[in-house]
């Protein structure tokens, strides 16, 4: 069994792997290969002679801190005991790659704030629930909103009298992070909903760079040097590009949505967020626009052409498909907004 990981920013570790044993199947070969660094060079070995003989069934965990023994007096470059771990349990079947999968691509019409947060949780529901593969939704927004977090504080982000000065939907999503300003030609948003064997092994911070390792590709093309910034940001030396956040379901499928500034009203957005002005402060910086630098200053394209380049790179990179919104999908993400996403015990979650 065969099985690849490409460390995000790193190098291609590739496990080749056999396993017998009935009923409880051991490793009984393990060959491990890349083009990673390491010296002494031998220590390939040691990694192999490791993993032989371990349960097929061990977890991430365990089977790294196995690689990392063995490697303890080698000097590793490129890639991690995590990433070996990883190539291994894909070979076994346990996690899975980009390239095990075909991805609906949508780009949805414009919709309600409280109707996007809606759709994230039906979209990943059904593709938790096999019904639906992996998607990839570009957003495009019917008016100005800003989304918080799901611990977000309302009263100390939001300045009501700012938010209705500039028609202002305040919605909350289901992953943590910061609140994001939108106004629907200055903003790029979408999300990636798939099955959690993608992520498998990883953690929040490393399944945060190898999802957004697509985009940080596409962005290259269009000439901006950007790079993932832990936890959760994509910048360029010309300053943050995009903020991202993510929630896993215990049902099987991982949420990551991704909001990038194509430009921005510095001056409306720092009435309607409070923290804002406190991030700003904290910095010594009196300008949004020396803390977010939008797409449109960096490539001088449209907006459209930036998501036109953006699908394209996916579909360079992935198999993909063209997909829509089902009118189930719709409806079921209609009767959430009333239950969940537009009831003040939501919105209000933390006051």
């Amino acid at each position: 069994m065969h099985g690849e990981y490409k460390v995000p920013g790193g190098k291609l570790v590739v496990a080749d792997v056999e396993v017998s044993g009935g009923d409880h199947p051991r490793l009984t070969s393990a060959v491990v290969s890349g083009d990673f660094f390491m010296e002494p060079p031998e220590t390939i070995l040691e990694i192999n002679r490791a993993l032989t003989g371990m349960a097929a069934s061990t977890p991430v965990g365990p089977m790294a801190e196995a690689v990392a023994h063995a490697t303890r007096d080698a000097m590793l470059v490129g890639f991690t005991p995590e990433a070996v771990a990883i190539a291994v349990r894909r070979a076994l079947g346990h996690a899975t790659s980009w390239h095990d999968h075909t991805f609906d691509v949508i780009h949805d019409e414009p919709r309600a704030p409280h109707m996007q947060m809606a759709l994230d949780e039906i979209l990943s529901q059904e593709v938790a629930a096999g019904r639906r593969g992996p998607t990839l939704r570009v957003w495009e927004w019917e008016r100005n909103a800003v989304v918080i977090g799901s611990f977000q504080s309302m009263r100390n982000e939001i300045d009501p009298e700012g938010a209705a000065r500039h028609g202002i939907t305040v919605t909350r999503r289901v992953s943590g992070g910061g609140a994001m300003f939108i106004q629907p030609g200055n903003t790029i948003t979408y999300s990636l909903s798939v099955p959690t064997s993608l992520v498998e092994g990883l953690s929040f911070e490393q399944s945060y760079a190898f999802l957004d390792d697509w985009v940080l590709g596409a962005l290259r093309e269009l000439g901006i040097e950007a790079t993932y910034v832990p936890l959760n940001d994509i910048a360029s030396p010309a300053g943050k590009i995009a903020g991202a956040a993510q929630k896993r379901y215990a049902a099987g499928a991982v949420l990551h949505h991704v909001t990038m500034a194509y430009d921005i009203d510095a001056d409306a957005m720092l009435d309607v967020l409070r923290i804002g002005r406190e991030k700003l402060s904290d910095k010594g910086t009196k300008s949004a626009n020396k803390r977010v630098d939008p797409l449109r200053s960096q490539t001088g394209m449209d907006r459209e052409a930036i998501i036109d380049a953006f699908l394209a790179h996916f579909a360079s990179r992935y198999a993909t498909t063209a997909g829509a919104v089902t009118q189930v999908e719709v409806q079921d993400a209609e009767r959430l907004v009333e239950r969940k996403f537009a009831t003040e015990e939501w919105l209000n979650l933390v006051p």
